[in-house]
């Protein structure tokens, strides 16, 4: 198999789904910043009392993120199959694609209500997971009222938005995204500054920006699938379809995506907490860095995503040795992708650092980050489209779930906390350590993708794929 082939329809079809995916991490890491740039106004009580409420929320996020990634496992595999042209297997495809979404739909609701009624009842116990200072938890307080209903918008509007995009459905959400960055940015401003005729709430008016947000967004994602959308065809009566024949299915592929992507958020907490503890230098350089990161890193997820989706619907059309050399041919966009993001880092970074006033010693470790990022980005690009695209696509999800967290806590964690706290390593070889998954996933990705057991057999509840 070849990792560079002259496939036109194959790169057309890959980034036609990426880049509108991509444009959408964008918004939403502008949004962030965006909100951080208002709320820090207020002063630092009141942006440390956001972040760390936002902090919790974003578990349920993670939640989420899960049961949408691994939903369109599955439904991407479905739509698959609908477009198989094979008729015994069209119908039963069509049931188990609106089951998919039921169930998905359903325990999204359910976790919102289980985070929403935690968030009710004893916001204060929340704040104090973070933070025992009295001057942060009480604005958290005033930030977690106004966040009750968020969970139901926030997490619907994300699974269907993942949904849509399973079925070819990207532009719309990106539109919806764009739209509701401008909400955000109209009610942060009007509620926390007391703007447009609106009060003055602070910290509150920006949990009330994100919920309007959230809700505008929802009601466009939600009014879609429900009214538009022709590949799907989910009604809001199909919310009342029995699932009973696919449960066991959908948990088999989609839970080990939601407890991988949980674990993984974990150990990545836990990575963070290993650079926290290495002095105010190290944090301050992985700070500058960050921001580097997350650009350099949006493209990749929308091809990773794209890669789920493509490999999915081949699969679920029959033609499993198209499956296998698009498998070769996403690896190789991994690399590419890979060296092309490693060479932007290093041309960015000596400007990048040169925008912030900080010490000498601070410069020098975000120097050899930045190397560092550089070189990890190569692996973490090709193994990335992998283990979120590819592997994940072909339904290896349980592989993948042991995979994942066994390279990050029994590899790269200890290595890090042994380069940094007992050999005393150079900033460029801790980070090197505390990444070193993402080298050794690459050849391990390398070795499923050759061994073709990652392309597993789905379900519809009657017949197989």
């Amino acid at each position: 198999m070849k990792l560079f082939q002259k496939d036109f329809d194959f790169y057309k079809q890959v980034f036609t789904l990426a880049l509108p995916i991509a444009l959408q991490s964008l918004i939403s890491i502008g949004v962030n910043m965006l909100d951080t740039i208002m709320v820090g106004s207020l002063g630092e009580n009141a942006l440390s009392a956001t972040s760390l409420a936002n902090s919790f929320i974003t578990i349920y996020h993670i939640f989420c993120m899960g049961l949408g990634m691994g939903a369109s496992v599955l439904v991407s595999r479905y739509y698959g199959m609908k477009l198989s042209g094979l008729k015994t297997e069209e119908a039963a495809a069509s049931k188990a694609l609106k089951q998919t979404v039921c169930l998905m739909l359903r325990i999204t609701l359910f976790l919102a209500l289980v985070f929403a009624l935690l968030t009710l009842v004893m916001p204060e116990t929340l704040m104090k997971m973070y933070t025992d200072d009295a001057a942060i938890i009480k604005p958290g307080k005033v930030y977690f009222k106004w966040s009750v209903a968020t969970y139901f918008f926030l997490g619907t509007s994300l699974v269907t938005t993942i949904v849509l995009r399973s079925v070819g459905q990207v532009r719309f959400p990106l539109y919806v995204s764009i739209g509701a960055f401008f909400v955000n940015l109209l009610a942060n401003y009007a509620f926390i500054f007391g703007k447009l005729g609106a009060p003055r709430m602070e910290v509150a008016g920006a949990a009330l920006g994100t919920l309007i947000a959230r809700l505008f967004e929802a009601s466009f994602i939600l009014g879609y699938l429900f009214f538009k959308d022709k590949k799907i065809r989910f009604g809001i009566k199909d919310i009342f379809l029995k699932t009973g024949s696919l449960i066991s299915e959908y948990i088999r592929i989609s839970i080990p995506v939601l407890v991988s992507d949980a674990i993984l958020a974990i150990g990545n907490n836990s990575v963070a907490m290993v650079i926290g503890r290495l002095g105010a230098a190290f944090v301050a350089a992985n700070a500058i860095t960050s921001v580097t990161q997350q650009l350099s890193t949006v493209v990749i997820q929308g091809v990773s995503q794209a890669g789920a989706i493509v490999t999915g619907q081949t699969l679920g059309s029959g033609q499993r040795e198209k499956t296998m050399r698009q498998g070769w041919l996403f690896l190789g966009l991994g690399f590419a992708l890979g060296t092309v993001s490693a060479l932007f880092i290093m041309c960015a970074s000596g400007f990048i650092i040169s925008r912030y006033n900080v010490s000498a010693e601070t410069v020098r470790i975000a120097e050899q980050l930045m190397a560092a990022i550089s070189f990890i980005i190569v692996f973490h690009a090709t193994n990335s489209i992998m283990t979120k695209g590819v592997l994940r696509g072909g339904g290896d999800t349980k592989m993948l779930m042991i995979a994942d967290n066994c390279f990050l806590w029994v590899l790269s964690i200890p290595l890090g906390i042994l380069a940094g706290f007992v050999f005393k390593w150079p900033a460029f070889w801790i980070y090197v350590c505390l990444k070193s998954d993402q080298i050794v996933k690459t050849l391990w990705c390398v070795c499923r993708l050759k061994s073709e057991k990652w392309i597993k057999r789905i379900s519809t509840g009657k017949t197989e794929s």
